[in-house]
């Protein structure tokens, strides 16, 4: 006596198809969950980043009386930084002064005008570089002012948030000088009134990208322009100057 197998009866298209659907939602739903987790996280790193950058801005300060050094350099961005600078060169801190990145269009008369510093100190002592296009151009800028005349110790004048990014860009293209912070503060860090205040925030912010991306950079050893305005026209970059025209 012989037995018989009934047929497997066949899988019906809807139901495969309703399967197929739950695999996906569920697929989905794992996916969105990683993305979500990680964007959380990216947020939050950032926002640890953003607020431990901060705090080392605040604690940066101006020592009222620097040490030793052999130059200033006041990176442009506001004649603050420049009468800050000019202050310093005239009460004897370093021999020389570099302003890097003034626009071409602006000559030493306009500049000591709008200072309100003294003839002598411009005659004397005073550099104008017109070749940065930013805060690389600056650091590569200021360099090829140190080679020319051998300093070792710069007093750097800047904005406290640019600091740290100009700092960097600075060791990177002079790595045998030593540079020394003199920040110019215009907002109270140690306090929380300027989270309240947009303008401050919107530039904090911004900065901290840049300075992001330039610690990234720098980490992967990536290429980047000279920010030099001769390079960036194809002509032979000019040495810093001083200029009445």
């Amino acid at each position: 006596m012989s037995v018989e197998t009934a047929p497997p009866e066949p899988v019906k298209p809807a139901i495969v198809k309703t399967d197929a659907i739950h695999r996906l939602r569920r697929v989905g739903h794992h996916g969105l969950r990683i993305v979500t987790i990680t964007a959380i996280v990216a947020i939050a790193l950032a926002a640890m980043g953003f607020f431990r950058f901060t705090d080392t801005i605040a604690e940066l300060k101006a020592t009222g009386t620097p040490g030793e050094v052999d130059a200033i350099v006041a990176l442009t961005g506001g004649y603050q930084r420049i009468d800050q600078a000019l202050e310093l060169l005239e009460k004897g801190v370093g021999d020389r002064l570099l302003i890097s990145g003034v626009n071409p269009t602006t000559t030493g008369t306009a500049l000591r005008r709008a200072t309100g510093a003294e003839l002598a100190t411009f005659n004397c002592c005073v550099d104008i570089g017109y070749e940065a296009l930013d805060t690389i151009g600056n650091a590569n800028e200021t360099a090829g002012w140190i080679r020319q005349r051998g300093y070792s110790r710069i007093l750097v004048v800047t904005n406290n948030y640019h600091m740290p990014r100009s700092l960097m860009e600075l060791s990177q293209a002079s790595p045998d000088v030593t540079f020394i912070a003199y920040p110019v503060t215009h907002s109270d860090l140690k306090t929380e009134t300027w989270l309240t205040d947009p303008v401050a925030l919107r530039t904090l912010m911004v900065e901290y990208a840049k300075y992001s991306l330039a610690r990234l950079r720098n980490w992967s050893g990536a290429k980047t322009a000279s920010g030099l305005r001769a390079d960036a026209g194809g002509k032979t970059p000019v040495a810093a100057r001083m200029s009445y025209d």
